[in-house]
């Protein structure tokens, strides 16, 4: 279904709110010397961490986290503490970064967890599910539903602790070189897309493919694929995406709402004094609000600019592709819980957070957007 210019932008604006403080980072190499906090910052050890990413320095939100996690620590200890950050490929890929950790090749690096649901499915809660929670639900869930400490329990099978320090919230449905009408479209089509939407589009007929963002607009232009989806119009307008498939689909069911971690080595994270534990566990909080924001400003501009400066026809997935998607993933979910203990422990958490959330939005929230969005 093409939905018209207008509509769609002025359904645009609207984005999630900010978040409060939380996060963490973790240990390194600590010298001897301690300092008495002169040059303003906190009275501690010398310590020089690597912090990898998993995205280019021209995506300057996601890359951009990590910039301002080390940018903070460092004003906040005086210059003690340092993190110098790497952008994908630099040390490793950027579907690499947590193995990185992992491995003790850096200590810390932004990543989001469904890159590695190979490692273990329940990985993806800590990012996004198919038809999941919104980004403030989702943030709700991880501060103050228990999420966060069901997903260290499963990280720390790795020897990593994993603390919010980015979001991009809702994002959109992906870049079509051809339209796709129907359900029997997704037959056969080549599609680059992660995580659990990964798998549930495969059991939709598409054949899915998971691709670092570098990699992702060669593959598009030469036709190693037919589609693909990556973030939102701020992110997809960096990378050019638009020159080569200019249908823009929504919503992005798969990814309602995201958070992404800063994914830490455990032992480093020992390491540290405490009060440099405290010190990330602010800045992942604060640089969480910030990309949220940021992307918030920064979205319905972008999509502006694709629309009318582009050439971008934005298109809804039909009911049928909605339908099934919906279907599908709920199948997926009950079996990855009757299969797997840790992933059952999650599910069944997020579960009861998320019926609870949308019985709530269901009212006051709904009604208020359905009312109000559409009168611009």
């Amino acid at each position: 279904m093409t939905i018209k210019r207008r509509d769609f932008l002025k359904k645009a604006g609207t984005g999630a709110a900010g978040a409060a403080a939380l996060g963490a980072c973790g240990g390194g190499e600590a010298g001897a010397a301690a300092t008495d906090g002169a040059s303003g910052g906190v009275s501690g050890p010398r310590v020089s961490w690597r912090l990898a990413t998993s995205f280019p320095p021209s995506l300057d939100l996601l890359h951009g986290a990590g910039v301002h996690v080390a940018e903070r620590v460092e004003a906040l200890t005086g210059g003690n503490f340092t993190i110098r950050v790497y952008a994908a490929g630099e040390i490793v890929p950027g579907l690499q970064v947590m193995d990185a950790v992992m491995q003790g090749t850096v200590q810390c690096g932004v990543s989001p967890g469904y890159y590695y649901i190979g490692k273990n499915p329940a990985l993806a809660f800590d990012t996004a599910i198919p038809f999941g929670l919104s980004t403030r639900q989702q943030y709700a869930w991880m501060t103050h539903g228990g999420g966060l400490e069901l997903m260290n329990a499963v990280y720390a099978d790795f020897g990593i602790i994993s603390f919010p320090c980015n979001s991009t919230g809702g994002q959109m449905g992906g870049w079509f070189r051809e339209p796709v009408g129907s359900l029997a479209d997704l037959a056969g089509l080549r599609f680059r897309i992660p995580g659990i939407g990964g798998e549930i589009m495969a059991r939709l007929g598409v054949t899915v493919q998971n691709l670092q963002a570098s990699e992702i607009y060669p593959a598009l232009e030469r036709g190693a694929i037919d589609a693909t989806e990556w973030v939102g119009p701020y992110d997809d307008e960096k990378l050019g995406l638009y020159q080569v498939a200019s249908n823009y689909y929504y919503p992005g069911w798969w990814e309602p709402g995201v958070t992404m971690g800063l994914l830490i080595s455990l032992d480093a994270y020992n390491e540290l004094p405490t009060s440099y534990q405290e010190i990330l566990k602010s800045v992942c909080g604060e640089t969480f609000a910030n990309r949220l924001s940021a992307y918030d400003h920064a979205n319905p501009l972008a999509l502006q600019r694709l629309v009318e400066e582009h050439g971008v026809t934005v298109r809804s997935y039909s009911q049928d592709i909605m339908d099934a998607a919906w279907r599908e993933s709920n199948a997926y979910l009950e079996e990855q819980a009757a299969a797997d203990a840790s992933f059952r422990r999650v599910y069944e958490s997020y579960r009861t957070f998320r019926d609870t959330q949308w019985r709530y939005a269901q009212g006051n929230e709904l009604y208020y957007q359905n009312s109000a969005f559409n009168r611009v």
